[in-house]
């Protein structure tokens, strides 16, 4: 295990491999405990470089013989790796040493998942494998030989010779070791082909065990898909003879983008309508379509140090949410990262664990594959795009391609490329990358002779480590509406670069009601006082998607903080204005159902602590339940008349049309089982062809209390499958009533089914723990006190998920004083244990920070 006492490392400290690696040759001999890799390395100085002392990373690896050129040498072996004199000129390194992959349960390097052996590299992991720089701006082209019983043997590239027993694959595109892959089984493939622009065909394959072919064909259908979009959008062919997927059980992450080898947590990639919802479908095509554009985001053009990370990873977000975008709804999968920004990464901005979309240091970089990152990353690739405009940014792109194709790259040379392709100045927007925390946006307005003058104010709160921060660029997409709903000013992006700045729209016969931040331009968070009557407004009128949805959010937010501090009752004018917008079929039934969706009781939790109000879970979670019960009551008239038109009589597509219709349907049964106590939802259950239909009726009843007969009717039905009995765990936990889910999560640790040391099934019972906010944040502690037993478990044999299973507790500064003690009780309890592994000791340390 790493050394639970690391030193941190800084960007400022970067140095260059002293070293060019030729080509990099290995052979792997399989045994789940006693597998041999044997390495043959061509070294080259590099010209004009620092040759320190020769250093190759290692970590848990038996050393069995070292040479260079031949010769024996004896190494000097550390925990972290090996140091060893070396020629002054180029030589060959050879060294073979042994793993045991059937022992490797923190499944990174090679391990094995069901018998099968498969890799994972990223960020680090490749140095549990063979002695090597392991480090992203060392790029090399890898011959590798399999050998063993298995009848699959795969890795990077294109295969170039097999035998009885063996297997060789040559990857022509240099890599870092990071993008190494390794897979050996008795697989079965659901195979395709896609001919690219250029006239190439490629084989594809998507490889499973056996009795997972029927799961493969959306998968399928998303390469190909993906393919064609990355060819018409952004130009980019695939540059290999063939590409594989391989669906794996246990992965810690949803996939990985390894050259021609793409490895997938199962749950990623295989699906069927009786197994799979609508969401698992979106989210296959997504996730797939993430990782093939990683061919060229970040494979083909790879960042130089992993301070870089976002280069490749916002990137790549920012493309599959374009290409989600374009297959289905792009307004509903705007308001969708919306969400999922504000829930994830607005958190992260304003707690303990805020960092920079690129940090400046790091102890464990698998700490660092966060939101910020991620989503942040991403959002900043979209305000680049809208200020420079599609076609500067197309031209960047191409720009971008050409100049550092096979190169490990840096935030600057991505910048540097904008400039030159656009003539901007950009050194201001680096500031996204270097300063933590959100901006918030502070507006202002006069109307005078015919002139309206919009006055922004931003500022960005303190984060750790960076108490003063600069004004930032916001581009600030606005549009006005005249009094009779009429657009007068369509949408405008405003460049804001300045602390305070105003900007003015002249001609105006009447004062207009601004329509601010359109498509959240930009990831802040804006503070404006609007009465109810602008929003119900804005609700009605507005012709932007996300700032109609915009309006009803807010209030919505407000009638919950008006029932929660003050006992009111609902807001019954938004309800009827909501009310007009659900029953509108003119509208998108997807972007209606999210219309329905409430501010989440995290959000809330977070929207009191920003008004210095101490948050009570119980109380947000009563009005919220509240709230529910008089939307259902003021429409009960109508419910039954929007579900039937929401039915789908049609064979099951899992395309945005049906999946729209269903997400509708089921946000109605919801309200319908308020009132009928799950009649209509056993009735769906029961006739339920699809996953959809049949979890969402089964959550309804769960949330009815009428549950038993159903839940025991799907244990038995699916007990055989996986991935459909993490759905059964995750929802029993995240549906119940707060008062019993720890309980609830607890007994269902004791079911023999329950793998804790599978990372999916550990995350349905204890990630649905964590989203059941009121649950998890019981007043008595048992929550939190159930999550830290079980990660004090896991780190022993997983730390990567059990660190990020952590930042469950990073709002703990939030809550009341006994809350607070509670929590930090559990947090010095896991920082307390012996051996505590590096990962999730840098975690806990920034927590109780």
């Amino acid at each position: 295990m790493k050394d639970a006492s690391p030193q941190t490392v800084y960007l400022s400290d970067y140095k260059p491999f002293g070293w060019h690696i030729a080509d990099v040759h290995l052979t792997v001999r399989l045994d789940p405990t006693a597998t041999r890799v044997r390495s043959r390395i061509r070294f080259e100085p590099t010209p004009g470089a620092e040759h320190p002392e020769f250093f190759l990373h290692g970590e848990d690896l038996r050393l069995i013989s070292a040479s260079i050129d031949g010769a024996p040498v004896t190494p000097e072996l550390t925990a972290e790796g090996l140091r060893c004199a070396v020629p002054e000129g180029a030589f060959t390194w050879e060294a073979e040493v042994e793993i045991a992959p059937a022992e490797n349960f923190a499944l990174e390097g090679l391990y094995m998942s069901n018998g099968m052996y498969c890799t994972q590299c990223e960020a680090e992991g490749f140095r549990k494998i063979s002695y090597y720089p392991d480090r992203p701006d060392v790029m090399a082209t890898f011959t590798v030989r399999i050998e063993g019983d298995e009848r699959v043997k795969l890795s990077n590239g294109n295969p170039v010779a097999s035998g009885e027993g063996w297997a060789e694959w040559h990857d022509p595109w240099p890599k870092p070791a990071y993008l190494f892959a390794l897979v050996a089984g008795d697989l079965v493939n659901h195979p395709g082909s896609f001919t690219t622009a250029s006239g190439k065909e490629v084989e594809l394959n998507i490889w499973v065990r056996p009795g997972d072919e029927g799961k493969c064909a959306w998968g399928m259908e998303s390469l190909i898909a993906s393919m064609k979009w990355d060819e018409e959008v952004y130009g980019r062919e695939y540059d290999l003879d063939i590409f594989n997927i391989v669906a794996v059980d246990d992965f810690n992450m949803g996939a990985m983008e390894n050259k021609g080898l793409n490895i997938f947590n199962s749950s990623c990639v295989l699906a069927s309508p009786e197994t799979s919802t609508d969401a698992n479908f979106e989210r296959i095509e997504a996730i797939i379509a993430h990782e093939y554009f990683h061919n060229w985001t970040g494979n083909r053009i790879t960042c130089r140090d992993w301070f870089q990370l976002c280069l490749k990873e916002g990137l790549t977000v920012y493309r599959d949410s374009q290409f989600t975008s374009d297959m289905r709804s792009a307004e509903v999968k705007r308001i969708g990262d919306v969400i999922d920004l504000r829930a994830r990464q607005f958190p992260e901005d304003q707690g303990p664990l805020s960092h920079p979309v690129r940090p400046e240091s790091f102890q464990e970089i698998n700490n660092f594959y966060t939101a910020t990152v991620y989503e942040k990353g991403a959002e900043v690739i979209g305000m680049l795009k809208r200020l420079v405009g599609d076609e500067a940014y197309a031209k960047a792109l191409d720009l971008y391609f050409d100049r550092h194709d096979g190169q490990a790259c840096t935030i600057e040379d991505w910048l540097q490329v904008f400039e030159d392709a656009t003539g901007r100045d950009l050194a201001q927007f680096k500031r996204w990358y270097s300063q933590s925390g959100t901006p918030h946006l502070k507006v202002s307005e006069t109307f005078e002779d015919g002139i309206y003058t919009l006055t922004f104010t931003q500022e960005t709160p303190p984060t750790p480590g960076q108490p003063d921060k600069l004004p930032q660029v916001l581009p600030i997409a606005v549009g006005l509406l005249n009094p009779n709903g009429d657009e007068v000013v369509p949408t405008t992006v405003l460049e804001m670069t300045e602390a305070t700045q105003s900007f003015a729209f002249e001609g105006l016969s009447a004062k207009p009601v601004p329509s601010i931040l359109r498509g959240f331009s930009a990831p802040v968070v804006l503070d404006r006082e609007t009465s109810a009557d602008e929003k119900r407004f804005l609700l009605a009128h507005d012709t932007d998607a996300f700032n109609r949805w915009e309006a009803s959010r807010d209030l919505g937010r407000e009638c919950l903080v008006d029932m929660i501090i003050q006992g009111s009752e609902p807001d019954l004018a938004w309800i009827d204005a909501l009310g007009e917008v659900v029953r509108d079929d003119a509208l998108d039934p997807a972007f209606r159902a999210m219309m329905l969706a409430l501010p989440t009781q995290a959000e809330l939790a977070q929207l009191l602590h920003s008004r210095d109000i101490t948050p009570d879970p119980d109380a947000i979670h009563a009005a919220s339940e509240a709230l529910r019960d008089a939307m259902a009551q003021r429409w009960a008239s109508v419910l039954p008349e929007i579900a039937d038109k929401m039915w789908v009589d049609a064979p099951f597509d899992p395309g945005a049309e049906q999946a729209g219709k269903r997400s509708l349907g089921g946000a109605i049964l919801a309200l319908r089982t308020r009132l009928d106590g799950g009649a209509a939802a056993q009735t769906q259950f029961d006739a339920a062809d699809n996953m959809t239909l049949q979890l969402g009726a089964l959550s309804c009843l769960i949330r009815a209390g009428a549950e038993d007969k159903a839940l025991a009717a799907f244990r038995k039905q699916w007990s055989g499958d996986r991935l459909v009995m993490d759905k059964w765990f995750a929802l029993q936990v995240a549906a119940t009533e707060p008062a019993n889910a720890a309980a609830r999560a607890e007994a269902l640790t004791k079911l023999p089914d329950f793998d804790w040391k599978n990372p999916n099934r550990f995350r349905a019972v204890f990630g649905s723990l964590a989203m059941n906010h009121a649950g998890f944040h019981r007043a008595d502690g048992s929550g939190y006190r159930l999550l830290a037993d079980w990660l004090i478990k896991l780190d022993e044999k997983n730390p990567q998920t059990t660190a990020r299973m952590c930042s469950v507790f990073q709002t703990w500064k939030r809550y009341d004083a006994g809350r607070q003690a509670l929590m930090k009780e559990q947090l010095e309890r896991i920082a307390a244990r012996p051996g505590l592994s590096r990962d999730v000791t840098e975690m806990v340390t920034r927590l109780l920070s």
